[in-house]
């Protein structure tokens, strides 16, 4: 019988010159008091890190370089470039008419502190552009063509440096095929929302031959798990693409997520959001996405209630935090759309100061002798990488993102190829606080711990 039921039953007497078992040393884990996770957008790994020295990167791309149109014949050259923020989307005049089939550098064209198109990145169209991990129709199946191809040598980059500082993961895949909308979830509950009896306007179709029609459309599957962008049920929410209307929101989750697991252990956390004030005061920045923000999806967060005050938080609380020295255990933060790095409306060099700035402030104060950050993309924005994905489940895993993690514990200028998704980061948090996985998933995830520099 363990000692600590013996004792309520014992004298004082009887535990006179007792052995007491010897406390567990701390692990480098245990260590770590703050676990900081900067959520960025929409970029691949070789979009921005397929240079980097050591790293798997498009030099390694073999066959998967060759873009093959929809019959799997190799495009004679790569489809044309396309302006996608034209409706109907037109040429983009920037780039010639004709690329090479194969990656590009997109410096020529477009300078890497200049904004390019967005591109279509959806949960049906995904799967179709990995194409079983051939990783060859990315150019076929792009509303923006050639440019799904382009990369940037990003050695000027600031958070280039912070890579080669600490560690960069370079097999780290996002957790879910498609957007942001569906991996923001995986992020925080290692799940897929579910929307039963949904519009069948927003439903994807099954024909009798098994394919999956009406999927520029289609928010939610044949068997009711929402998978492309759809609008909170509670506000704030956008009212573009018919979310005005009540039907074609989301309905509150009730699954269980990471908060509630470390709710469950009095563990402190914040989800902190660039223009979180502005979109709850009702006069939200245009480029504030709302599908940003997974926790205005749960019931538990809705207005009035006192998890949302508690938890749910503008970024400049947590500049206040760190120049406190004061933040939660766990932190996540989404940054406002300009500063995102997301194709379209956020360019890639804006997003990098600022993020750079953030870890130059959290290494200046008081926390950092005891957190540990993770940068990562939600997605990879439709941009092409030549690193077919593990084959897990429906869901995913999607393409490769780049992941840096920065900490006075991490390996210092260390490339790690272990095999990583999204939910190693909540595989990390839950190992942390001995908490329990949420699912399958984040339970077989692979251990971030392993980008920690052994103990001395």
């Amino acid at each position: 019988m363990p000692l600590s039921r013996v004792i309520p039953f014992l004298g004082v007497a009887a535990l006179v010159g007792a052995t007491m078992p010897a406390q567990a040393a701390p692990t480098v884990l245990d260590k770590i008091e703050h676990i900081v996770v900067i959520y960025t957008e929409n970029r691949s790994f070789d979009n921005l890190y397929g240079l980097f020295p050591g790293a798997d990167g498009i030099a390694n791309a073999g066959a998967a370089a060759t873009q093959v149109d929809g019959s799997g014949k190799p495009f004679a050259a790569l489809p044309t470039v396309m302006d996608t923020s034209s409706k109907p989307a037109k040429p983009d005049p920037r780039f010639p008419a004709s690329l090479p089939n194969k990656p590009f550098d997109l410096a020529p064209y477009v300078a890497i502190d200049q904004k390019t198109g967005d591109l279509v990145h959806r949960f049906y169209e995904e799967q179709g552009q990995i194409d079983g991990g051939k990783m060859d129709k990315f150019a076929a199946i792009s509303n923006a063509g050639g440019l799904t191809m382009g990369y940037y040598d990003g050695h000027g980059m600031k958070l280039w440096q912070w890579a080669q500082q600490y560690t960069l993961a370079d097999h780290f895949f996002h957790a879910a095929f498609g957007g942001s909308f569906l991996n923001h979830f995986w992020l925080v509950c290692a799940c897929t929302p579910e929307f039963p009896g949904s519009p069948t306007k927003i439903m994807a179709t099954v024909g009798a031959d098994g394919a999956i029609g009406n999927v520029e459309h289609a928010a939610v599957t044949p068997d009711g798990y929402a998978v492309n962008t759809l609008q909170p049920f509670n506000p704030p929410y956008s009212s573009d693409h018919g979310a005005g209307d009540p039907k074609f929101r989301l309905p509150p989750q009730t699954l269980p997520t990471i908060a509630d697991r470390l709710d469950a252990k009095g563990v402190s956390w914040a989800w902190y959001a660039g223009g979180w004030n502005d979109a709850v005061a009702g006069h939200a920045d245009k480029l504030f996405e709302f599908h940003h923000q997974p926790f205005l999806y749960f019931g538990k967060f809705a207005p009035g209630r006192p998890e949302r005050a508690r938890h749910l938080k503008d970024y400049n609380d947590l500049l206040a935090g760190i120049s406190k020295g004061s933040l939660p255990h766990v932190v996540f933060y989404k940054p406002i759309g300009e500063l995102d790095q997301h194709p379209g409306y956020s360019e890639v060099m804006a997003a990098d100061d600022h993020v750079a700035d953030l870890l130059t402030r959290i290494t200046a104060s008081s926390l950092w002798a005891h957190t540990l950050v993770i940068v990562t993309a939600d997605e990879n924005g439709g941009t092409w990488d030549h690193v077919g994905p593990p084959k897990v489940d429906r869901w995913g895993p999607g393409t490769r993102v780049p992941t840096l993690i920065i900490s006075p514990f991490a390996r210092k200028g260390f490339v790690d190829h272990t095999i990583y998704d999204t939910t190693s980061i909540l595989k990390l948090i839950e190992t942390r606080y001995h908490l329990k996985p949420l699912g399958s998933r984040d339970a077989a995830a692979g251990d971030l711990s392993a980008t920690l520099a052994p103990e001395k």
